[in-house]
């Protein structure tokens, strides 16, 4: 007889130790699928619980409460006797503790899954919460036999070889996949390469969302068994995807539409900024907007996050502050439709200037009267955000991150860095994103030099290379991980790169210091990058 399996994907946000809310998502998906005759739900890798919970997974209690929310959840998928549940969960046993999937039907726990590669690389270490098991678990539905693997297993060969060998014809992954640039392509050629290789169809059910600097795509997918995309999941939403499975072989469901390199960071970028602000608990935001391009960006990207009532722009302009920007600003701020005020900081640097007085005389100017004016915005930014409980989103870019052009207790003053891994090339081409959608970032702010405007005539390329060699740079040094000779070889002047490295090297103590920003490359300068403060290593010196 023919075997015909409805399978959907619950493509879902999920928030991490919020057991009610992701009950519910998962039962409400439940109905979702049921009401489209759905035979079995797929939802994404440790959905009961959120991912990552880091060290949450250290606590007993954590189980005990993953415990009681699954079989609370077993309970309310009672109203879908025909719909069997795949779940992610927590599992600890025997004094071990699992990253584990489990089928549900019919107010029970049918079998479960766990975990078998551990990733421990990137912004991942599951190696130090789980255990990894090498049991595989097939089951069948109506005639068509199901193996489980949990994300990282189905990025080599063991664990789906495994359940092919013990009968699997379909391959069900829950993931909790964080994205970055380039990273759709990377998932499906991996899967081709370790899923489709053994002749087995795949269900891929990817999370979606925002957990601190990480943000999950979705982009959950359905592969035949030679690898061919039969449907698709859209980026960064919510949905439910169905598909029928005829004898093991997905038939053509719906494709979502491809997507630009821009559309994919900018929206990123949104839904990074409305989950952190949102799942914390914060009213609003709050953006120091200069007229440059950094806080532009940051601006749109706040207000189609959170809408326009919830986000306040405030301009702090000093005796350097050119009057283009402030006109800038000010329109962004009436096309955007948000509060815009204006508190200008010549007062209070005058003020500090008569209070050292007598520590600066007959001391030149320096970096130090430039960062007295950062300081006093950060300053004037965390009272307004102390005051009204709104969270200060920071505006500086990767490119500034890198090398350290900004100032500790100044413009890294705040909660949440939006464009923190954001180079400031990709800044320009977001911003123009962004209008070609609908212009809101006055022309004028793309195409004047940039400036911190700290002193009379300033610009950026007073300190730093220009922005396309800079960005380069970093992609190369810290990116791809390419030695100084290198970098070299490859045409790029041998003093600049090794006074970047420097730069680099010199500013990992601000890096510490600074908020946690939203990740879009493989790899940040957050979970990905950790090296020491302390450190008299120097590659950048020739030998």
């Amino acid at each position: 007889m023919s075997s015909n399996v409805k399978v959907a994907i619950a493509q879902i946000n999920c928030s991490v130790g919020d057991f009610e809310a992701n009950v519910r998502k998962i039962v409400e998906a439940a109905a979702r699928a049921a009401a489209e005759g759905a035979d079995l739900l797929v939802t994404p890798e440790l959905s009961l619980t959120g991912y990552p919970p880091e060290d949450l997974l250290l606590r007993r209690a954590f189980y005990a409460a993953s415990d009681a929310a699954l079989l609370k959840l077993a309970g309310q998928l009672l109203q879908f006797p025909d719909l069997a549940i795949v779940v992610g969960h927590p599992l600890a046993r025997e004094g071990h503790r699992f990253n584990a999937a489990s089928l549900l039907q019919g107010g029970m726990v049918l079998g479960t899954y766990c975990k078998h590669d551990l990733p421990n690389y990137d912004v991942f270490d599951e190696r130090r919460y789980f255990t990894p098991d090498n049991r595989p678990f097939v089951f069948e539905i109506k005639g068509t036999q199901f193996g489980i693997n949990i994300c990282e297993d189905s990025w080599f060969h063991y664990a789906p070889e495994c359940s092919r060998a013990a009968g699997a014809q379909v391959l069900i992954v829950p993931n909790a996949s964080p994205f970055h640039l380039g990273k759709q392509a990377q998932r499906l050629q991996t899967m081709r390469s370790n899923v489709s290789h053994f002749g087995l169809a795949l269900v891929y059910a990817n999370m979606m969302g925002g957990q601190d600097e990480l943000v999950f795509d979705g982009a959950s997918v359905v592969l035949g068994v030679d690898g061919s995309v039969v449907a698709s999941a859209p980026h960064f939403e919510e949905t439910v995807l169905v598909v029928d499975i005829v004898d093991g072989v997905p038939q053509p469901g719906p494709r979502a539409a491809e997507r630009s390199l821009e559309a994919l960071a900018y929206d990123a970028l949104v839904l990074g900024v409305r989950d952190y602000v949102n799942k914390n608990g914060f009213p609003g935001a709050l953006i120091g907007l200069s007229g440059g391009v950094d806080s532009a960006l940051t601006l749109a990207i706040a207000v189609d996050a959170l809408g326009a009532d919830r986000v306040r722009a405030v301009m702090m302009p000093s005796q350097f502050t050119a009057s283009i920007s402030i006109e800038d600003a000010e329109q962004m701020a009436r096309v955007l439709g948000v509060r815009h005020d204006v508190l200008p900081i010549k007062p209070a640097f005058d003020a500090y200037l008569t209070t050292l007085a007598n520590e600066f005389r007959g001391l030149p100017w320096d970096t130090t009267e430039e960062n007295l004016q950062a300081r006093i915005r950060g300053t004037l930014l965390m009272a307004l955000s102390n005051k009204y409980g709104s969270i200060v989103l920071t505006t500086g870019n990767k490119s500034e991150t890198a090398v350290g052009y900004s100032t500790l207790y100044g413009d890294l003053a705040g909660g949440f860095a939006v464009i923190k891994d954001i180079l400031k090339t990709l800044v320009y081409r977001l911003c123009r994103y962004r209008n070609d959608e609908a212009p809101v970032i006055p022309e004028r702010i793309l195409t004047r030099a940039p400036s911190a405007e700290l002193k009379a005539g300033q610009t950026d390329q007073d300190s730093l290379p220009p922005y396309d060699v800079l960005d380069e740079i970093i992609v190369r040094y810290m990116e791809e991980g390419q030695s100084i000779g290198d970098i070299v070889a490859a045409g790029f002047d041998d003093a600049v790169v090794r006074k970047v490295v420097r730069m680099i090297r010199l500013s990992e103590y601000k890096r510490r210091q600074s908020p946690v920003g939203i990740r879009v490359t493989h790899r940040s300068f957050g979970r990905d990058w950790r090296y020491p403060i302390t450190n008299r290593y120097r590659e950048e010196i020739a030998l």
